[in-house]
């Protein structure tokens, strides 16, 4: 079960990675990082949300617990 989980939270993690660096790569993006130096808040959160969720669901995957433990 737990290596099911695992596989979702990747595959969530990997989706909202993506997401984030579509978004800093946006003509919107790009313009804010012309303006500010640096990319959005918003976009920097998705990708660095999305690498956090990728690593934990590839902890739970590839590492997915005892076998009858509670």
């Amino acid at each position: 079960m737990r290596r099911i989980v695992g596989i979702g939270i990747l595959i969530a993690g990997v989706i909202l990675a993506y997401y984030g660096f579509q978004e800093s790569e946006s003509i919107a993006g790009q313009a804010e990082e012309v303006i500010t130096g640096s990319p959005s808040d918003r976009s920097m959160g998705m990708i660095i949300g999305g690498v956090v969720l990728a690593a934990a669901g590839l902890g739970l995957t590839a590492y997915p617990g005892r076998k009858g433990a509670a």
